[in-house]
């Protein structure tokens, strides 16, 4: 069974952890450096980014996700999407820089404007997983503004990109482990 860990200072961890079960892959949940080394790819789950990136600090564990995403999967949801972007808007902020993408922070506005809609994914998405529509949560999401050349969209809302993958990474900038599709989760796991 693949083990993939989840970045677990702040966030969603649980329900990546559940989500990642129901793919079929055990979840190792990530506090200290060392249990990146027992690890095949990581997830950067969604929360606040900036505590995120505080929290990172705090715990000496920056630099060791950063290292782990030169050479391993990273798949970032919501905040860990900013987290993974080259470029972050609104306002500009750290990163780990490891997508050719620019996210916007809270771009689709307040929690408040917090939504649930379905999304039809790209034939690309679906030929690797299987047909039908994703059930995106965006949570004070972001929206990526620009994408580099190499960064595959693999599904859009109101025509913007909010699944993407480059190479190893995977960014989703809804919520997939708050739903019981495990689609997502699972084209993750065939990075590994």
């Amino acid at each position: 069974m693949k083990k993939v860990g989840v970045l677990s200072l702040q966030g969603d961890f649980a329900a990546h952890g559940a989500a990642l079960e129901r793919a079929g892959a055990q979840p190792v949940f990530v506090r200290e450096r060392e249990q990146l080394n027992q690890i095949e790819g990581l997830i950067l789950p969604g929360g606040e980014s900036t505590t995120m990136l505080k929290l990172l600090r705090y715990e000496d564990l920056f630099d060791d996700v950063a290292e782990f995403g030169r050479t391993k999967p990273v798949f970032g949801t919501c905040a860990g999407a900013i987290l993974m972007a080259k470029g972050v808007t609104n306002p500009a902020q750290e990163s780990f820089g490891l997508v050719d993408i620019e996210v916007e922070r809270n771009a689709y506005g307040r929690q408040t404007d917090s939504r649930i809609a379905q999304v039809r994914p790209f034939p690309d998405f679906e030929n690797r997983t299987a047909p039908g529509e994703l059930k995106a949560v965006f949570i004070r999401a972001p929206i990526i503004r620009r994408i580099e050349d190499g960064v595959r969209v693999l599904a859009s809302y109101q025509g913007d990109p909010v699944l993407i993958e480059q190479g190893r990474f995977l960014v989703a900038t809804f919520h997939p482990e708050l739903t019981d599709d495990a689609r997502v989760h699972s084209l993750f796991l065939s990075k590994l």
